[in-house]
């Protein structure tokens, strides 16, 4: 289209250069006792010459006779207008392209007005040269145009949106608990963004507080009448005599201590994955924490003369005491479980690598033939287990929990012997 625009206007002006110097020759042209005389004017030829290189030709005839100029330059295939005005043509001479430009007039020869027609052709090289040279500064005005707009509308967009990226960043720097209203200066345009968004954290953070609210008091609710059911049960059990009724009544306590134990770690579990969003690290001492869960599960082993046997070294860890206490708790309450009475269970705490290693051993019956990778899934349990109560959620909860703090846990049966080895890592502070 620019090429298209440059050829036209190169055209107009050699037309327009063409009909002044024919029209220069024309107004040369009187009458001398009877005959027609004709002065070529240099102004009309150099006037051609100052739009481009091209040849220039002529011709004035009067009727067909030649009177100066190129006796073979094509004449107008179209016919002469009267009035003087000039004709435009476009044909080949001398093997090349060329634009001519024609007009008649009346001179007054003896008696009577003589027709004279007069000629100016150009070849067009030149104008060919003018027209890609105005293209050629079109695209480069063009390129220029579109670089300069180009990084107008970067600057424009990164400008508008300077605002929109300052709020996701302060939304993405804060925790998982952190739903307090955004208060950031912003554009009016982004005015209903902000009050959309404060008005989705705020229905967030009610959901949440419904949710714990609700799971604290489900456990409470479940495990409050579970508790009254099974001392209910125990009493029973004691004053029945048939073997009938106390074998029911066995079963229903210990169906009651399943839905007990469920209960609670069900509760257990949905408190580690609402914490391990938001984790609060304080620096503990290992021993410490240890000392108290197991001091915490001695009443549980002194009922099948269990004994725990503590081996520990000073390591101090940066971790959320709440979690880590849940995590070792289920594990070590998995050992106790799981272990025949008058055996022991070992916790020996290492530290080598820049890992703290928890490892919790017993003389139970193993993980079973599965894959061990199940067992941390919620609600698996080996092959091994019938007959235990149990809710499958112990070992997911422990891992759950280490994951969090950047740790693993670690399970193996052991070897030459009976019992398991579960192994809680964490990285040493």
């Amino acid at each position: 289209m620019v090429t298209g625009l440059a050829q036209q206007a190169a055209e107009r002006t050699q037309d327009n250069v063409l009909a002044a110097s024919v029209t220069t020759i024309a107004e040369t042209l009187r009458s001398e006792q009877g005959e027609v005389r004709l002065e070529l004017p240099y102004s009309a030829f150099s006037m051609l010459g100052a739009i481009s290189e091209d040849r220039v030709f002529y011709r004035v005839a009067k009727g067909t006779t030649l009177l100066t100029g190129y006796e073979d330059l094509p004449v107008p295939t179209a016919s002469l207008p009267s009035g003087g005005r000039v004709v435009f043509d476009t044909g080949q001479y001398s093997g090349e392209e060329i634009r001519m430009a024609t007009v008649s007039r009346l001179v007054l020869a003896g008696t009577e007005p003589v027709p004279i027609t007069v000629t100016v052709a150009q070849t067009r090289g030149g104008i060919a040269s003018i027209s890609a040279d105005l293209s050629q500064q079109a695209a480069y005005l063009a390129i220029a145009f579109f670089l300069v707009a180009v990084s107008l509308s970067a600057f424009a967009a990164r400008t508008s949106l300077r605002p929109l990226n300052e709020i996701a960043a302060a939304v993405s720097r804060r925790g998982p608990s952190d739903l307090r209203p955004l208060r950031r200066s912003a554009p009016t345009e982004l005015a209903p963004l902000m009050t959309s968004l404060n008005r989705l954290m705020e229905r967030l953070g009610q959901s949440i507080r419904s949710a714990e609210d609700f799971i604290a008091e489900a456990a409470h609710r479940i495990r409050t009448p579970l508790a009254t059911v099974r001392a209910q049960a125990e009493i029973a059990l004691r004053s029945v005599e048939d073997d009938d009724q106390k074998q029911r009544l066995r079963q229903m306590i210990r169906a009651i201590d399943e839905s007990s134990r469920s209960a609670g770690q069900l509760l257990d579990h949905a408190t580690v994955i609402y914490r391990t969003d938001d984790l609060v690290r304080t620096p503990v001492l290992l021993s410490d924490l240890v000392g108290r869960t197991v001091a915490g599960l001695e009443p549980t082993a002194a009922m099948k003369d269990i004994h725990l046997s503590v081996e520990m070294v000073k390591a101090k860890v940066e971790v959320d005491p709440v979690l880590m206490d849940n995590a070792l708790r289920n594990v070590l309450d998995n050992a106790i479980k799981y272990s025949p009475p008058e055996t022991t269970v070992t916790i020996a705490v290492s530290e080598q690598g820049g890992e703290v290693r928890i490892a919790i051993k017993d003389q139970g019956g193993g993980l079973g033939d599965g894959p061990i990778d199940m067992l941390t899934k919620r609600f698996q349990r080996g092959a091994n287990t019938q007959g235990i109560v149990g809710s499958g959620l112990g070992l997911t909860i422990a891992k759950d929990v280490l994951v969090a703090h950047g740790g693993r846990l670690e399970l193996e049966s052991l070897q030459g012997e009976k019992g398991t080895c579960a192994t809680l890592v964490l990285p040493s502070s």
